[in-house]
């Protein structure tokens, strides 16, 4: 899901339509083959176009429809280095250089977009100079003195670097190396926030930092898309400078998604790239970020790229999550035992509940479920902890070709329980009959009721069979079990 969602944003995106676009390229020592027109795409290149390289060893891109801004590539014949240059509205301009000097050879007409870029690069490049000759200063340092002067100097260049990117966003404001720059600040602390001593003041650094993190940068400008360093940004943020429980998270992409709407591939962007990193996140409860796009966005019918199968495979993972979110009163199950007597979850009385969705045949379940009996005979079972262990093949058993499956089933479930002495469990299932009458009165099945698309999938739910966690191992159980018993007893 996660590639197929990024590949079509990438169509997407680059199908902006305007009045069209006609670059020269022309490199030393390229005389023949094809140069190539790309584009960055966070950590991907995207090629665009291709021309050949004429006689005058001139290489023409044209195309009658403009492309949209962004750091653009032009691609040598072999295709292992490129020259970038910025895509902004002038797209009838013409560049040229010599490849062993690009720095002080690149000359480009006809785009005074490029002009402040070029004119950056030669100063940025004469800074990084100054700066290796600074390191190699300070790898010989031999006193404290001597380091601290150095250092000094460093910091001096850096902010002189910076100085000059502030003028630059100062003087052309809606330029794209405007946004570039804006994109790649930091934002800068001063006083006891760049030096905290207390705990408070490291508090506030964190604030103030996570308040700036995003000055300047507009989420409806969508040329930033087409540059290497706005996604690695976003996904810093994300990741990094955020909290990472899913009410944070989920927070923070609704405002992102909401000051995007203006534009509508950001718009695209953004939904596309959280419901990827969402579908199946990597940290237990971030699923609710996907859900909340799923209902805000997708049900309301505001999301129209993805074709039938995409969307078929959203809905299912939508409904799937729908009451299953942490915190929330776990869905009752009307299954039967191993006597065939009803035994609903909501029958069971304790201060924690295990729900085990497993098979016998699954041979993961078998390595997980005798760890999990070993457990719960060593700690859980003194604890008072319940063991609500559903057979999922059952729930598979299709009726009513399944039904004449289920007596097999049975047996062989009833087999791994006697074995390995799983006695103080309380092991349901679902009959092909009550599966039936289930989906004809329209009662979510309770693989979705609880997300079970692999095996085993375990819950703890609390005395109100409320959600603690989901899709947990037996060790982060215990260490949850082990933590809220601790902290209520203080």
């Amino acid at each position: 899901m996660k590639n197929l969602l990024t590949a079509i944003i990438l169509v997407s995106v680059a199908a902006s339509a305007q009045t069209g676009y006609n670059i020269t390229a022309s490199f030393k020592p390229f005389s023949k083959g094809y140069l190539y027109l790309g584009h960055h795409f966070g950590a991907k290149k995207m090629v665009v176009d291709s021309a050949l390289i004429d006689s005058k060893g001139q290489a023409t891109f044209k195309g009658k429809e403009k492309l949209p801004g962004g750091i653009y590539l032009i691609v040598n014949p072999q295709k292992n280095t490129y020259y970038e240059v910025l895509m902004d509205d002038k797209q009838n301009f013409a560049v040229s250089g010599d490849t062993a000097d690009l720095v002080n050879s690149i000359k480009v007409s006809g785009s005074p977009e490029n002009d402040l870029f070029i004119a950056y690069q030669k100063s940025s490049a004469e800074k990084y100079k100054h700066l290796q000759q600074l390191n190699a200063q300070l790898a010989k340092a031999r006193t404290k003195k001597d380091s601290t002067l150095i250092q000094d100097q460093v910091k001096q260049v850096n902010k002189s670097n910076q100085e000059y990117r502030d003028n630059v966003v100062k003087k052309y404001p809606n330029s794209l190396l405007a946004a570039l720059f804006n994109t790649l600040k930091e934002p800068v602390m001063t006083g006891r926030l760049a030096e905290p001593k207390t705990r408070q003041d490291s508090i506030d650094a964190y604030q103030y930092y996570k308040k700036h993190y995003w000055d300047g940068v507009r989420f409806t400008d969508e040329r930033l898309l087409r540059t290497p360093f706005f996604e690695p940004k976003l996904i810093k943020y994300m990741e990094q400078i955020i909290p990472q429980d899913p009410d944070s998270v989920k927070e923070e992409a609704d405002w992102i998604v909401l000051y995007s709407r203006a534009n509508k591939n950001m718009f695209k962007y953004f939904v596309t790239k959280f419901t990827s990193d969402y579908f199946y996140p990597k940290i237990m409860g971030q699923d609710a970020v996907f859900l909340m796009l799923f209902q805000k966005y997708y049900l309301t019918n505001q999301v129209d790229w993805f074709n039938e199968q995409q969307m078929k495979d959203i809905n299912n993972r939508g409904y799937s999550l729908m009451a299953n979110q942490l915190g929330d009163v776990a869905a009752d199950l009307r299954l039967l035992d191993t006597a065939d007597k009803e035994r609903n979850l909501y029958g069971v009385t304790a201060p924690f509940t295990v729900v085990c969705f497993w098979d016998p045949d699954c041979s993961h379940c078998r390595e997980e479920v005798p760890k999990l009996d070993s457990m719960f005979q060593a700690k859980w079972k003194a604890q008072g902890v319940a063991m609500y262990a559903v057979l999922v093949d059952s729930l598979k058993a299709d009726n009513p070709a399944g039904w004449n499956k289920i007596g097999a089933i049975k047996k062989n479930w009833s087999s791994f329980i006697t074995e390995h002495k799983l006695t103080d469990w309380i092991h349901v299932y679902q009959t092909p009959q009550m599966k039936a009458e289930d989906f004809t009165n329209k009662i979510p099945s309770p693989r979705q009721l609880y997300d079970v698309y692999q095996t085993p999938t375990l819950y703890l739910l609390d005395k109100d069979k409320r959600i603690i966690a989901k899709r947990v191992d037996v060790y982060q159980i215990n260490e949850l079990i082990q933590y809220k018993l601790k902290n209520t007893k203080n």
